[in-house]
């Protein structure tokens, strides 16, 4: 137990002291909200697609096809969460329909390029990469197209125009490019060699550590100011009810042994940064996602730790 504690500790610890880096710089002032715009830019536009498409590219595909229990399980805990963070929102809170469906979201919409990424990749090496980035390449858009529906298609009618701009937006999506080169390459038998990979390899290396400090930066944006009892429940259903539901299915339901970690281990990261900016976007549940963002990210210091000791990680 202890040895394996030290293990995950090794795992856990960088990646969180770099996110505690980035806060610090820029609590201080060290680094200006310029710095963080421009890192954050950096690491969404070019970086991470680098890290996906190389990472795709070399990887090897599973033989037996899509395990179609993987997505099952997944998706069924964070449509569950996202239920009952709308739920909570109307009853417990009273909110009005959109901020629920924002509140929703961001408890069933987890932080994969900040945090899962660089934490997944460091627990389960190259074997996870694959299930990784094909879990990436459908959950913003899966997430954000039942967010649209069920807010604008609610209030007006859900829009032919609505709908064409979303569309417009995810497809040219960065890290969802990365994705659809590095399947490509991937199928026509492509891998980056000499100069090039070279330089791939560099921009690649530089994706964890860069995100994992755009992160801390963009943290103090988000204080945990006002609002704290919806940003709880949020992050209650993120980081507990989430993954929970996610580990009962996948002892279950057919998949190989590493995709069942990486799944339970994804829907363990925090909330992500587009659930604030969906909120941002509608003018509604604003302080409550910047909560969620800020406290989830904060105790999935200790919650991560413990879903890896549940997966047996180290």
């Amino acid at each position: 137990m202890l040895l394996q504690l030290g293990a995950i500790a090794f795992i856990v610890a960088p990646v969180f002291g770099l996110v505690g880096l980035g806060y610090l710089v820029s609590r201080t002032g060290h680094l200006t909200e310029r710095a963080a715009d421009g890192l954050s830019e950096y690491v969404f536009g070019l970086a991470v697609p680098v890290l996906i498409f190389k990472t795709l590219a070399e990887a090897g595909l599973p033989r037996e096809g899509q395990p179609w229990g993987y997505w099952i399980a997944y998706f069924t805990g964070a449509f569950i969460a996202f239920g009952l963070g709308m739920t909570a929102a109307r009853r417990l809170f009273g909110r009005s329909h959109t901020e629920c469906v924002v509140q929703g979201f961001a408890a069933g919409q987890a932080n994969t390029v900040f945090v899962g990424v660089p934490l997944i990749l460091q627990a389960f090496g190259p074997e996870g990469a694959v299930p990784l980035f094909l879990l990436i390449a459908v959950h913003l858009p899966i997430m954000m197209v039942v967010a649209t529906v069920l807010t604008e298609g609610a209030a007006t009618g859900l829009s032919g125009a609505g709908l064409r701009k979303l569309a417009r937006t995810l497809a040219l999506n960065p890290i969802l490019l990365g994705i659809y080169a590095g399947g490509i390459a991937k199928l026509a038998g492509y891998v980056p060699t000499g100069v090039l990979k070279q330089t791939l390899d560099m921009l690649a290396a530089s994706a964890v550590p860069c995100a994992l400090v755009s992160l801390g930066l963009a943290l103090h944006r988000y204080p945990l100011r006002g609002d704290f009892g919806p940003a709880a429940v949020i992050t209650a259903l993120k980081l507990g009810l989430h993954p929970l539901l996610v580990f009962g299915l996948v002892q279950v339901l057919p998949m190989p042994t590493v995709w069942a970690k990486v799944a339970v281990a994804f829907a363990a990261m925090p909330c992500g940064i587009n659930a604030y900016l969906l909120a941002q976007r509608y003018g509604a549940g604003v302080a409550a996602t910047a909560g969620a963002v800020s406290l989830s990210t904060a105790l999935s210091l200790l919650t991560v730790t413990f879903w890896f000791l549940m997966l047996g990680v180290g």
